[in-house]
């Protein structure tokens, strides 16, 4: 696969099942882009783990070519419309999609290290 679009998005602290709405937000989001795009596109949603925080990744990619650039702004209007959704509406738009084709990708998870050496540190001594 050629290399795709990653885009980090970042959820409520208020919610209850951030797991389930990160992984319906990430499915959907992206069956809806391969949908207006009439494409095939392969994705993941990656719940990434630091030392103190987590945040959630969409990873999209085409398994036979480079995207072009707009998709990065179709699919972060997408994940925008989407955030705005309580669990329940994402329950609904998941089987939806699911009606339409959508096999969903599970969640993965990964931790993340922190690489010092691209730290604003080393710019500040110059």
């Amino acid at each position: 696969m050629h290399r795709g679009l990653d885009v980090e998005f970042h959820l409520r602290p208020d919610l209850t099942d951030e797991n389930f709405v990160a992984e319906a937000i990430g499915n959907v989001a992206a069956f809806r882009l391969q949908q207006a795009r009439g494409e095939e596109l392969t994705w993941q949603v990656v719940r990434v783990e630091g030392a103190q925080s987590h945040h959630f990744r969409l990873v999209v990619g085409h398994p036979n070519r480079m995207l072009d650039l707009g998709i990065g702004h179709e699919l972060k209007r997408l994940l925008d419309d989407l955030s705005n959704e309580t669990a329940e509406q994402l329950r609904h738009e998941l089987r939806a999609a699911g009606r339409e084709g959508l096999r969903p990708t599970r969640l993965r998870h990964v931790h993340e290290s922190v690489d010092f050496w691209k730290d604003d540190f080393w710019n500040w001594l110059g």
